[in-house]
């Protein structure tokens, strides 16, 4: 790509990498997880949409290269806790949001669910979340296996949409930087538009991010964006080396709701960066009223946003996220088994192993977690095994990173055959049927796409919207009160 001055910043949205011969000077953009990550991350996804809709304003006009509204955990928390309807959080954000780009996380061939859809459904829900207003989907999935993102990429490519297929960093044996390059690669020939590294634990150093970057740079002539939370304290230190490396973008949350295990600060990047060659172009000033509005809505849910202060070392020692450390805390504390935190903490590693060396992300981390737990609590490992990692030894969360224990797998299996195809050919076509569940609630073709990810939530939640808008009386209690956010 030929290399040209720059004197100004792309238009908002426009992610091309931008460079002066003589001095490389590139104009670093910064997508803004105010409205999905860093209230996923801090609150457990409680803010409701009117406390988003005022903002929209201010947030079109700082020049970010993108906003994260959609996607995640955000659906499923939408009907569940709030009584909202996501599909129409994003055409209300939408309608407001003018300049900049909006951008939500899908889950592969999950899409926002916890199970793997039929293609027919991937389909249907790439095309009206694209149709409703998104305009780059980041696509992710949790093993690496790029044939669980083929049917929503290629949906999206058919939208006219923006593709960004994420790698799903983690650290392991097998996981080195000759292998992200060349799925960095796999993902330009599948029609990617950018690369988005995706640090979900926060194990991203300032060296392996600078070193990731450049193999990545050295395969692939696309933009790449870096995703990290700050739970172990390094991950603006990581964004610096990957920028100096040639990473485009970087996921920052405006400062009151940044931090801990939230992404680093918009602010700070923003300063870190005014004046040299790696300008994000964006002003403090425009950021102020950002700010304060965020600082309002942490002080108005003070009581649930969780503690974002300092570093967690448990995370570096034992390389897993956030929150799989906190579900663990969860379910070992439900069992009476707290004392026993330390020895699975310990077993993770070896389960993780076992499994093939997994990612641990949405949701392999719940897997390898539980399994983890089981093996501790029970006192004889793979004793008891979940349903759901006997599917993932039979192969049908995809191809693992690195061969799972052969032992292990005749065990949990039975000796039953893995499947070696991808796993979403089998699985039957699922919309007529879906169609026919959701019946008369469903007013709306969005709304059999909520009970497809979601279906006792979403059955509840439709028969509500169907009330509010028929006043007619269906028999259910009255929706969450304001200010009522069960964690």
């Amino acid at each position: 790509m030929k290399e040209e001055e720059v004197t100004a910043k792309p238009a908002s949205g426009d992610i091309r990498l931008c460079e002066k011969a003589d001095t490389k000077k590139r104009v670093v953009g910064i997508t803004e997880t105010g409205l999905r990550d860093a209230h996923q991350s801090i609150m457990a996804t409680r803010l409701r949409t009117s406390d988003m809709l005022p903002i929209c304003e201010a947030l079109d006009d700082v020049g970010y290269h993108s906003l994260e509204m959609w996607g995640g955990a955000t659906f499923d928390s939408a009907m569940r806790f709030l009584d909202e309807n996501p599909w129409e959080r994003l055409r209300e954000i939408r309608r407001r949001i003018k300049k900049t780009k909006l951008q939500m996380l899908l889950r592969g061939q999950n899409l926002l669910g916890y199970r793997h859809y039929a293609d027919d459904v991937v389909r249907e829900f790439v095309k009206r979340m694209v149709g409703n207003g998104i305009d780059i989907v980041r696509i992710f999935d949790a093993l690496n296996d790029l044939r669980n993102t083929e049917i929503a990429a290629d949906q999206v490519k058919r939208e006219g949409a923006h593709l960004q297929l994420a790698i799903s960093y983690t650290i392991s044996p097998v996981h080195t930087l000759e292998l992200f390059a060349k799925q960095a690669r796999d993902m330009a020939d599948m029609g990617a538009d950018s690369i988005c590294v995706k640090d979900m634990a926060g194990l991203l150093t300032p060296v392996s991010a600078h070193s990731l970057v450049k193999a990545i740079k050295e395969k692939v002539d696309l933009p790449i964006q870096l995703h990290s939370h700050y739970t172990t304290g390094l991950a603006a230190m990581s964004y610096l080396d990957g920028i100096e490396a040639g990473a485009d973008v970087c996921d920052c949350a405006i400062s009151p709701f940044a931090m801990g295990t939230s992404q680093p600060a918009t602010e700070t990047l923003v300063a870190a960066l005014a004046g040299g060659p790696l300008d994000t172009g964006l002003s403090l000033e425009k950021l102020l009223p950002v700010a304060n509005h965020f600082e309002i809505l942490k002080k108005k849910y003070s009581k649930i946003i969780m503690g974002v202060t300092g570093v967690d070392i448990n995370i570096l020692l034992y390389q897993i996220p956030g929150g799989m450390y906190s579900n663990l805390q969860s379910q070992l504390k439900e069992g009476n088994a707290l004392d026993k935190l330390k020895d699975v903490l310990e077993e993770v590693p070896r389960v993780r192993k076992e499994m093939g060396y997994p990612p641990l992300v949405t949701p392999t981390s719940q897997i390898v977690g539980t399994q983890a737990a089981m093996n501790v609590m029970v006192g004889e490992r793979w004793k008891v095994v979940p349903k759901e990692v006997k599917q993932y030894f039979l192969g049908h969360y995809g191809h693992t990173p690195a061969p799972v224990d052969p032992e292990i797998q005749a065990k949990v299996t039975d000796g039953e055959a893995p499947i070696t195809c991808r796993p979403g050919e089998k699985i039957p076509a699922e919309m007529k049927k879906l169609r026919e569940e959701a019946g008369e609630w469903a007013t709306e073709p969005e709304d059999v796409l909520s009970y497809a990810m979601f279906p006792q939530v979403a059955a509840e939640f439709l028969r509500r919207k169907f009330a509010r808008t028929t006043n007619v009386n269906v028999g259910l209690e009255d929706p969450i009160a304001e200010g009522s956010y069960p964690v």
